[in-house]
């Protein structure tokens, strides 16, 4: 898995990681009982401080996605990917919503935006 962050986007790096983690248990890719990075081997792999994946990991810990076990590592818990499916859905809606609600503001037209949705592609200029 690809746990680089992007240093140019607005969400901090942290969060990023929450993302990714989410996603990837969302999608089966990480299952229940699978191990997770060590908080030192994310950081070289995201290239970002180890404090910033030890945040990430206490918030995914917070969302009830993984569980630490001292001395063994983090795991993703039985109900993880119903909890990050239900976030992950949440969170999409949200940012679609605004930015739906933009490109309303922008002047065009909810036919367009509907058409554009239900064929999957960008709105001509």
């Amino acid at each position: 898995m690809d746990w680089r962050v992007d240093p140019a986007r607005d969400t901090p790096p942290w969060r990023q990681l929450v993302d990714s983690v989410l996603d990837a248990v969302a999608s089966a890719e990480l299952a229940p009982g699978d191990q997770l990075p060590s908080v030192r081997q994310m950081a070289a792999e995201a290239l970002v401080n180890h404090n910033t994946v030890a945040r990430a990991y206490r918030d995914l810990e917070q969302l009830g996605v993984v569980r630490g076990e001292n001395g063994r590592g983090v795991f993703v818990q039985a109900g993880g990917p119903d909890v990050a499916r239900a976030l992950r859905r949440d969170e999409t809606l949200d940012a679609f919503l605004r930015a739906a609600a933009e490109a309303l503001r922008a002047g065009h037209a909810l036919d367009d935006l509907l058409a554009a949705l239900a064929q999957g592609r960008r709105l001509s200029a």
